[in-house]
């Protein structure tokens, strides 16, 4: 299974050390696309057209996308929209402690959401996404 994980870079890194502990979770039973995204130390080096040209063809090469939205981010939003119109399934999860997920994500029916108030809670539910 591939899976295309979704967080935010541009719009802020506050919340990279989860997405890579949530990487390394979905690694244990699938292969992440978009490994990069957990990277501490990240610096994309390649154009923005490059960008979209190799997340685009990642997005079509996914078997399911996950993405954490708790840090709202632009391009989450467009890679979420554009993984709908494929017809990939989508996992949302955000901090409903420290965030309001979007009304076009959560009033959308195509995305599963998973609000969680303690990190904890995301590893079981990676688990049952990742064993279906």
């Amino acid at each position: 299974m591939k899976v295309y994980f979704a967080g935010s870079i541009r719009a802020g890194r506050v919340d990279a050390g989860l997405y890579r502990r949530m990487i390394a979770c979905i690694r244990r039973k699938a292969e992440v696309l978009t490994e990069h995204v957990g990277d501490l130390s990240l610096e994309e080096s390649a154009s923005d057209r490059q960008i979209y040209a190799r997340d685009t063809a990642w997005l079509r090469e996914a078997d399911l996308l996950i993405a954490e939205c708790s840090c709202p981010s632009l391009g989450v939003g467009y890679e979420l929209a554009y993984a709908e119109a494929l017809g990939k399934p989508c996992h949302i999860f955000y901090d409903a402690g420290k965030a309001r997920l979007s009304a076009m994500l959560n009033g959308n029916g195509w995305f599963i959401v998973h609000p969680y108030r303690a990190e904890e809670e995301i590893y079981p539910a990676l688990d049952e996404i990742l064993e279906r």
